[in-house]
């Protein structure tokens, strides 16, 4: 029996050892929402990246819209995302449908999330709505934007990811094994369909409803080119992105402070590289493919084009980066870069008309990489991200069985029916309301000048009297320069 100093000194290790569990414990949650953070500033910054690329793929009298458009994507974006969007994306029961608890953050935070995963979350959120804004680029009403982006950020995409990534989401892989929707949940683990179907699905209904540009397609249907004003601005918001893609698809673990063998040097953070490289590669891979391609297709060496299928490759990864081998995301980037380059031409054919691509670079390369997921999907893998489970369904080309592939193509049915049912019925009655499109004449002399004060760019002084002059002038389509103005020599 112990006497009362050995008892004394038994609590006081006791006590002490505690202590020293405690503070691990609290330097694990600390490093986990560093690295949250840290990956919620690389994909807010995203948004710079959107920006460039918007504004160099349209002509240079939009520019200014173009850009207003992308600032405000963030700015209603985060109002309407802390009001509504976080409750209905991830807050509590639901019925498996959407959410309905901690609205405008309220009873926040809660044992499971902290302001850490309310901003990675918006950053998301506010990605979708950008993807959008390029669909319908030079021909939308500036109220129109508003209302899509609160809308979409705010209502339709929190729905989808409540669907796939909360715990409650009827297709959630995150659901106890016997309520899984074929037994597995759809895996789309940064966001394939949850954000990239869903921007892009929604910019199709946007520009359909609207049509074509001024000019876009001759009366005999042939495509008219309406080319970007500035290639450098492309190629920056490309690198831009591609920056923010390493918090978009690693920044998803959530956290890095996770072993898989405990004691050794493989966890988590083993991962987080690794779907680092599988986001490379696929970029990587659909960007020289879509070089050679074009260039076979067209007989030149295209770049704007080859960012656009870069970012397709990105797009089609993100669903599946964190549970496929290195070798399979170059088979990604490969098919998406055709998806991308097949989309194009069916929109030439039925003449529709999207000034970024938006719609077929997200929408058509985010299904195909829905569909990579139940081809390729790696057992090992899957069990290590999303917990293990035996018998777990798994790729099909990797012996997994249909029903992984089966789960990916029902998220693509109900990702394309519900934001068609929405985004396409918002965009309908705007336009039956005449708040969706410009007039001919402002579309013809470019929203910068008509809606927004002046140009972007400063072709005069402030104080040159023939500014007046130039205002008053008709201005060509396609050309920020009136007719009897010569444009300055650079």
């Amino acid at each position: 029996m112990l006497g009362p100093n050995a008892t004394a000194a038994a609590e006081y290790i006791c006590g002490q050892l505690g202590t020293v569990n405690n503070k691990f414990t609290d330097a694990a949650y600390a490093v986990d929402n560093t690295y949250l953070l840290f990956s919620a500033y690389l994909v807010f910054s995203m948004q710079i990246g959107f920006a460039m690329l918007c504004a160099g793929s349209v002509r240079a009298k939009n520019t200014m819209n173009i850009m207003l458009t992308n600032v405000l994507d963030a700015a209603a974006g985060g109002l309407f995302y802390y009001l509504f969007g976080y409750a209905f994306a991830f807050g509590g029961s639901s019925e498996g449908f959407i959410g309905r608890h901690n609205f405008a953050l309220r009873d926040f935070p809660t044992l499971t999330s902290d302001y850490s995963f309310f901003l990675y979350q918006w950053s998301f959120a506010i990605a979708a709505a950008g993807i959008t804004s390029g669909s319908i680029a030079e021909r939308t009403q500036f109220v129109a934007y508003l209302i899509y982006s609160s809308f979409l950020t705010g209502f339709v995409y929190p729905v989808v990811s409540h669907w796939f990534w909360s715990p409650f989401g009827w297709a959630s892989p995150f659901r106890s094994a016997e309520d899984r929707l074929f037994n597995t949940g759809a895996i789309d683990f940064a966001g394939s369909g949850v954000v990239h179907m869903v921007g892009g699905i929604a910019g199709l209904w946007g520009a359909l409803i609207e049509g074509p540009r001024r000019g876009r397609f001759e009366k005999s249907g042939r495509a008219i080119a309406l080319r970007g004003h500035s290639a450098s601005l492309v190629v920056l918001g490309t690198f831009l992105l591609w920056f923010g893609w390493y918090g978009f698809n690693p920044g998803s673990f959530t956290k890095i402070l996770v072993p898989y063998e405990t004691g050794s040097s493989y966890g988590q953070w083993s991962g987080i590289g690794r779907t680092a490289v599988t986001t490379t590669l696929a970029g990587s891979t659909a960007a020289l493919t879509t070089l050679f391609g074009k260039r076979l297709l067209s007989g030149h060496w295209a770049v704007t084009d080859v960012c656009n299928g870069l970012l397709g490759g990105f797009a089609a990864i993100t669903g599946g980066c964190s549970v496929v081998e290195p070798w399979a995301a170059i088979v990604c980037g490969f098919v998406a870069a055709l998806v991308l380059i097949g989309c194009n031409k069916l929109a030439e054919i039925v003449q529709y008309d999207d000034p970024l691509e938006a719609a077929q670079l997200h929408g058509g390369c985010g299904a195909w990489g829905l569909i990579f997921v139940g081809l390729f999907a790696k057992e090992k893998y899957l069990n290590e991200v999303y917990g293990e489970t035996p018998g777990r369904p798994y790729g099909l080309l990797m012996g997994g069985g249909g029903k992984l592939l089966g789960a990916q193509l029902v998220q693509i049915l109900v990702v394309a029916g519900w934001v068609s049912a929405t985004m396409g019925t918002l965009f309908f009655l705007l336009k039956r309301l005449g708040l969706l499109r410009i007039s001919e004449k402002d579309e013809m002399a470019g929203m910068d000048m008509t809606r927004h004060g002046g140009f972007a760019y400063m072709y005069y002084d402030n104080d040159d009297e023939s500014h007046r002059a130039i205002q008053l002038q008709r201005v060509d389509p396609g050309s920020p320069f009136p007719r009897s103005v010569t444009p300055p020599r650079v």
